[in-house]
């Protein structure tokens, strides 16, 4: 355990499947109680609480936060996990898609806070899901990795806006990660592995358990930054 977690209460998003579940999983097992939000398909299991809702419309963030509220009655720890990806090529431009893609991958992180806020104690933590591609920007996605820059950024601010209350704010980075409901192709995967330092690419248990020291007391030093888990990929 990292730390006392027992009686505390979590909130990931996206978090029916990938790394989102995997995250769910391994707070629940550092005592927490988790809420998830998805989309589609509910969880049949691995949380206290499943929320459905689409973090493109901004009514969702206080609805999420009254469920929990009203559940739990506290929230310690927010996980900003759901996230998009689309391709954004210049002789294709779909303004709706790539709003939508803005509004999951950043907007939506700084709704769910400013709904959450009123709830928060001091030592609360926020924990975003960002991505090697905010500084390794992808071709031919030049605005998913621009999102995820953004988020970095939001992260920096907000942890320097919230940290005389106390309130801790990170993110994650990974770099690719294979999921088992969403694997890659042997031969794309060699790809990516032959760009890592250790020769092997992350698991959604190895975010996970970022995302847990994050949010443990081990790191009650630790704000404003972004923890890159990816296997030393493009070093």
């Amino acid at each position: 355990m990292l730390g006392t977690s027992a009686g505390q209460v979590a909130v990931v998003t996206g978090a029916a499947r990938g790394i989102g579940r995997a995250v769910a999983d391994a707070l629940r097992a550092e005592g927490y109680a988790v809420a998830i939000t998805y989309l589609k398909t509910a969880p049949q299991e691995g949380c206290d609480l499943a929320i459905k809702a689409d973090l493109r419309d901004p009514q969702s963030f206080h609805q999420i936060i009254d469920k929990v509220m009203a559940k739990f009655g506290r929230l310690d720890v927010i996980v900003n996990n759901a996230g998009d990806i689309a391709a954004s090529p210049l002789d294709g431009y779909d303004h709706d898609a790539l709003r939508a893609l803005l509004d999951v991958n950043l907007l939506a992180s700084h709704g769910l806070l400013a709904a959450a806020l009123p709830h928060l104690e001091r030592d609360a933590r926020v924990i975003g899901i960002s991505s090697v591609n905010a500084v390794l920007p992808p071709r031919g996605a030049a605005i998913y990795g621009a999102s995820k820059a953004a988020l970095d950024l939001w992260t920096r601010g907000m942890a320097k806006d919230l940290g005389p209350r106390g309130i801790r704010v990170n993110a994650v980075a990974p770099g690719a990660v294979n999921t088992s409901d969403a694997p890659r192709d042997a031969e794309l995967t060699q790809a990516f592995v032959d760009m890592t330092a250790l020769g092997a690419l992350a698991e959604p248990s190895d975010i996970a358990d970022a995302v847990c020291f994050l949010a443990s007391h081990k790191a009650r030093a630790i704000t404003g930054e972004v923890l890159t888990v990816s296997g030393g990929y493009r070093l």
